[in-house]
């Protein structure tokens, strides 16, 4: 299978990330030890991706402004190419990250002009058959975005695969434009939280196996299970258990985005979906050893973890 790109039509804000020793009682208020400012949600599935070696583009929406100079900034270091201009109108949002003592993060966010995103501007992109189409809950949950994005994805042609994260907001999104993308959708990254809201299963192994029954036939769901690593639904009798990298976790602020990255690039270079998810539950294992949203590693780091585990 040839090479592909990866087209993501995702979020992008800018993350004010604050350290805390535990998040402030209702009405409290706690001083961060730490605190800064980065592109994050989208951006880290894409500089995920990008460092894996694949071709990134951003077919997202994004702003002017503060923000939009941050995001701009950020695209342009990781080499993705951005398919639609900023919009004048409005500058990109933002979501306050508190990451606590046991590296847990909480966010609150505020919605841009990445909610802004119109089929006119996905219309503009062409897919090409080996591409992989990645598709975030987030872009779901904006009243332009979400209609956009799913009627984009459901008219896409047979040959181009599509990877979709559902988010943690994947409880609060329109059934309807969830239950589109979801029939379209060739591979499932969820984390074991969304994959219980989805299908109920207390267990992310009988979880992965009941959401194939969502997906575009063939299709493949993964479920992220954290410290234990990820399972994956091919259509064999039972999911497989694909075992965690033992690492200390220090930040898992971008742990799922970084797996939904690397995931994603593998299926580019046409890995097999247990292939795949090994990659990158190798490649998140080495992003929640460091601090910060866009902690994933180069190829040649997951490489390395890959030859070493």
């Amino acid at each position: 299978m040839a090479e592909g790109r990866l087209i993501f039509t995702g979020t992008v804000v800018v993350d004010l990330l604050m350290r805390v020793d535990a998040l402030p009682e209702r009405g409290g208020d706690v001083l961060a030890s730490s605190a800064g400012m980065a592109a994050g949600g989208g951006f880290n599935v894409m500089a995920a991706a990008a460092r894996d070696g694949v071709e990134v583009i951003f077919a997202g929406r994004s702003g002017t402004g503060p923000f939009g100079e941050v995001v701009a900034e950020a695209l342009w270091r990781e080499g993705i190419s951005v398919a639609n201009p900023p919009l004048e109108s409005a500058d990109n949002g933002y979501s306050v990250v508190l990451v606590d003592a046991g590296a847990e993060r909480t966010f609150v966010t505020a919605a841009g002009a990445e909610g802004m995103l119109s089929r006119a501007d996905l219309d503009a992109v062409q897919p090409r058959p080996a591409d992989v189409v990645y598709v975030s809950g987030y872009s779901l949950a904006h009243a332009a975005a979400g209609p956009a994005v799913a009627g984009w994805v459901e008219a896409l042609g047979p040959d181009t695969r599509v990877v979709f994260d559902p988010s943690p907001l994947v409880g609060t999104l329109d059934r309807e434009l969830l239950e589109t993308v979801l029939r379209r959708t060739d591979v499932l990254s969820a984390s074991s939280r969304e994959a219980r809201i989805l299908r109920s299963h207390a267990h992310p192994a009988p979880a992965a196996g009941a959401l194939r029954g969502m997906l575009r036939e063939g299709g493949v769901a993964v479920v992220r299970d954290g410290a234990s690593g990820c399972w994956v639904a091919t259509g064999d009798p039972a999911p497989t258990h694909v075992p965690a990298f033992p690492v200390t976790a220090v930040d898992t602020t971008g742990a799922g985005d970084a797996f939904g990255g690397v995931l994603a690039a593998a299926l580019t270079r046409g890995a097999d979906p247990l292939s795949a998810a090994r990659r990158a539950t190798a490649a998140a294992a080495i992003a929640v050893t460091r601090e910060g949203p866009a902690t994933a590693p180069t190829a040649a780091e997951t490489d390395a973890a890959l030859a070493a585990g």
